[in-house]
């Protein structure tokens, strides 16, 4: 029977061997999108590892001031992100994925960055423990990033489409502020039984800048679950 250590160093280890495996969809030049969060991090520094050997010539760029200084401490540099346009690739973690690849995203409060980022990717790629994967997206909150002036109105808005909006809190007891300076509502729904209409519908709401539900934006996911690493690819729904 694993002790609660086991199960820890587990996962932890997984999250380690699906970032270091997801470094295969980096070629030299690529121009590439680095996410935010603790498995986000073991990618990062793998690439400070491998970067002058394998890929001398590729560029990255940080969803978060985060990103930015765990990069620079592993001998990465960060371009900015607000010179381009375009990215060929995106690598980032996610609370959950479900099969048909759409995903919850934002427990370190830099959704709104990472849409953007993967948006303008080509390719985005996920990282992730095996206990991610789910077969329905609910269990994890949908953060809302949140303009501070619209606070309630947000708030109610989101209660009416069923959720139960709580607002995110730092370790000192006031609000937290995103690096935008917006405050960002956890909002459980419960079950997602359409998370494209869900998406849409959270867009719509006038003072929610950005939400933590990525429908469209994951191309192929990089799974572990106890040493062993699956590549899944959305191209694999329709061959």
């Amino acid at each position: 029977m694993k002790s609660v250590r086991d199960s820890i160093m587990t996962q932890t280890d997984d999250k380690r061997l699906a970032a270091e495996a997801a470094l295969a969809e980096i070629a030299d030049g690529m121009a590439v999108g680095l996410g935010t969060g603790s498995t986000a991090a073991f990618a990062i520094a793998a690439i400070g590892r491998r970067r002058l050997s394998d890929w001398p010539n590729a560029t990255f760029y940080a969803t978060s001031r985060r990103t930015l200084l765990m990069a620079r401490d592993a001998g990465v540099p960060i371009a900015r992100f607000d010179s381009v346009a375009a990215l060929d690739l995106a690598i980032d973690g996610v609370d959950e994925i479900d099969p048909a690849f759409r995903a919850i995203k934002g427990a370190g409060g830099a959704m709104l960055r990472e849409k953007i980022v993967a948006t303008a990717a080509r390719r985005m790629v996920v990282i992730a423990d095996g206990t991610k994967a789910v077969a329905t997206l609910g269990k994890a909150p949908v953060p809302v990033e949140t303009l501070p002036f619209a606070r309630a109105f947000v708030a109610d808005s989101v209660a009416r489409l069923g959720a139960e909006p709580v607002l995110r809190l730092s370790e000192n007891g006031r609000a937290y502020r995103t690096e935008q300076g917006n405050l960002v509502l956890d909002c459980r729904f419960g079950t997602i039984a359409d998370p494209p209409a869900l998406s849409a519908a959270l867009s719509a709401i006038p003072g929610a800048l950005g939400h933590g539900l990525f429908v469209d934006q994951v191309n192929a996911a990089y799974i572990a679950r106890e040493g062993v690493v699956t590549r899944l690819a959305r191209d694999d729904l329709t061959s």
